[in-house]
């Protein structure tokens, strides 16, 4: 499977989140991979630039749009949780 990008992570990454828990960007990436079945050579892909692998970059900018979009909230550095506005879209997604 190819790695996805960031517009198709944004929906698991709010169903992940939907727990309403604090969740750290590391711990989403390892997830969000999983839900997508990334292989090990996928999950280590680097971007051009060497210094971020690719699933990480993507599940970033996901994360960055959903909190532009009031979806999201961070709670300290590194870790974020879902708002309200977000667990109704969520329950949207989870709807079909």
């Amino acid at each position: 499977m190819a790695i996805p990008d960031y517009q198709s992570i944004m929906l698991p990454l709010l169903k992940l989140l939907s727990n309403k828990e604090e969740h750290s960007l590391k711990d989403c990436v390892s997830e969000i991979a999983k839900s997508f079945k990334l292989s090990e050579h996928e999950k280590g892909q680097l971007l051009p630039s060497g210094g971020q692998t690719v699933i990480h970059n993507r599940t970033a900018w996901a994360k960055t749009y959903l909190a532009k979009a009031g979806l999201l909230t961070s709670t300290r550095r590194g870790f974020f949780q879902i708002s309200g506005d977000g667990q109704k879209v969520g329950y949207v997604g989870n709807m079909y």
